[in-house]
């Protein structure tokens, strides 16, 4: 039986999936295999190898059932698979440097591999899940992590643009000085280098670099305040605000608006048929991600009533959104070849 592969590589593990052309995923949740990425190239695309083996026979079928690999990474890289000359997070060995990943698996696999960035495939997962192949419907993905990934969907097709930086959401700028509740605190900047662009506010690192300081600025007795590294005190936010701390609310409530703002700016652009909100800021119990996503749509500047209902969802099975996205680009690949 034909299938094809999505492989979502991070820095520390691969998330394994498959897909047969019924569009049927043959593994449920999580199937992960260690990454080794800091050993360089030749060690994780081993790794990708072996994994790949492993979770092919846990669904009894043999490597020589699957005739297309979708890969996803984080990080820069092109719309090819070539990652950036800079280097990245995930990818700090070296070698990594101007590698061009998805030429080189293809090699050593001996298939056809196709790529896309992890925004732009949990992107396409949503999408699909959503809209069952969505060929007539367009949505905007935002997913909220250590930074802000995401992507746009138009008629079921991944938007990557001419060097594959098509729907990098987080680095599109947004009128945060409009947010009252942050008057007074100092330019949020983004680890790219703009300032005021959605990352800036939307991400765990927005957290620790501008919105807790400031707030713990406010709430000097509050219990973050003794928690030490900023780090490890932004990454108990979230379970505070889901429990219902003030401060920490307000942190989550000024990131919601502000993907209200973005997200009005690209209904603007595109006027997509759902909006989908994706990541660790919302993988929560269903009160919090209620309360977040309708404090996201308040963060809307309403222009038209035609924008006012516009739908708005949480991305399901965000562990294996990368996996599920990588295959379905691959699923496209293998109907255009005649391969599934």
């Amino acid at each position: 039986m034909p299938v094809v592969a999505g492989v979502d590589l991070g820095g520390t593990a691969i998330n394994y999936t498959f897909l047969n052309p019924q569009e049927e995923f043959l593994i449920e949740g999580l199937f992960e295999h260690p990454a080794l990425s800091r050993e360089g190239p030749n060690v994780c695309l081993q790794q990708i190898e072996d994994g790949l083996h492993i979770a092919i026979n846990t669904v009894g079928l043999t490597i020589d059932d699957v005739v297309v690999i979708g890969l996803d990474t984080p990080g820069p890289a092109s719309s090819s698979g070539v990652l950036s000359a800079r280097g990245s997070t995930n990818f700090v060995h070296a070698h990594w440097a101007g590698y061009d990943i998805r030429e080189q698996l293809a090699k050593k696999l001996g298939k056809p591999v196709t790529y896309l960035n992890d925004g732009n495939a949990g992107a396409l997962w949503g999408h699909f899940n959503l809209f069952a192949g969505g060929k007539k419907a367009t949505s905007v993905s935002a997913i909220v992590g250590t930074g802000l990934g995401g992507g746009v969907i138009v008629e079921g097709q991944v938007i990557k643009g001419r060097a594959g930086f098509g729907g990098e959401l987080g680095h599109v700028m947004i009128p945060w000085q409009s947010i009252g509740a942050i008057a007074g605190m100092d330019a949020p900047v983004c680890n790219c280098g703009r300032t005021g662009d959605l990352e800036s506010l939307c991400s765990l690192t927005a957290i620790g670099r501008s919105l807790l300081p400031f707030f713990l600025k406010q709430n000097p007795g509050h219990d973050l305040a003794s928690a030490g590294d900023p780090v490890r005190a932004a990454k108990l936010v979230r379970g505070l605000a889901e429990r219902g701390d003030a401060m920490c609310r307000e942190i989550f409530r000024v990131q919601a608006q502000a993907m209200g703002l973005f997200f009005d700016e690209m209904v603007n652009i595109f006027d997509p048929d759902a909006l989908i909100v994706g990541g660790g800021a919302i993988e929560t119990g269903r009160e919090f991600q209620d309360w977040f996503l309708a404090e996201v749509r308040s963060g809307m500047p309403v222009q038209r009533l035609e924008q006012a209902d516009i739908p708005m969802f949480v991305m399901p099975n965000g562990d294996t959104a990368g996996s599920r996205g990588a295959a379905l680009e691959a699923l496209r690949l293998a109907r255009e070849s005649g391969l599934a």
